[in-house]
């Protein structure tokens, strides 16, 4: 990291365009804002967004996982103990029930993939902690790795399906998504 990202001026206008993102995507359900819109909506310059950013899919995927590693990581890494998987589940849903406009817009937009990769890449240490806690006595280190990256590959499909469809509440899709992963992870 650059002395420049740690300058306490830089964090504030990454920080106020990141929430602009946020804020004009989730009133329009569209990312078909601007950076002008963004710059202004941060009261920041067109420039400095360009220049933290490089460009609008740049500054939408770097919002969404912001956004993530702010409201959905921060109850993960807190601790060293595991999270119980129904409470940690049911804090994932909520997370992207509550941010479902933003997320949605981001999934069906063209930074679609780049945030899917983005979010199982900060998602799977949290899934492979929990695969090592249920069967890392009988798994060598590649198989966990290997069947955690399986795990968050296939709920990262499984949620983004239901950010975009939107059919259940986070209570009911926690109660689906728990029945197949217990499925997969059931001790024999």
């Amino acid at each position: 990291m650059t002395e420049l990202a740690l300058d306490p001026r830089v964090r504030r206008t990454r920080a106020a365009v990141l929430r602009a993102a946020v804020d004009l995507v989730s009133e329009r359900g569209t990312t078909a804002v601007t950076i002008s819109e963004i710059a202004a909506a941060a009261d920041v310059s067109r420039r400095a967004v360009y220049q933290h950013f490089g460009d609008l899919d740049a500054v939408l995927l770097e919002a969404g996982l912001d956004l993530a590693r702010r409201e959905l990581l921060c109850g993960y890494t807190d601790t060293t103990e595991p999270v119980d998987q129904r409470e940690g589940t049911l804090a994932m849903a909520r997370h992207f029930a509550r941010h479902r406009v933003f997320y949605r817009a981001l999934l069906t937009g063209s930074c679609a993939y780049a945030l899917d990769r983005g979010l199982i890449s900060l998602l799977l240490p949290v899934n492979r902690q929990g695969v090592e806690h249920l069967l890392g006595d009988r798994l060598s280190g590649q198989v966990l790795d290997d069947l955690a990256a399986f795990i968050t590959g296939g709920a990262g499909s499984f949620v983004t399906a239901w950010v975009i469809e939107g059919a259940h509440g986070p209570e009911a899709f926690t109660d689906r998504l728990i029945a197949m992963l217990s499925v997969l992870l059931e001790p024999r």
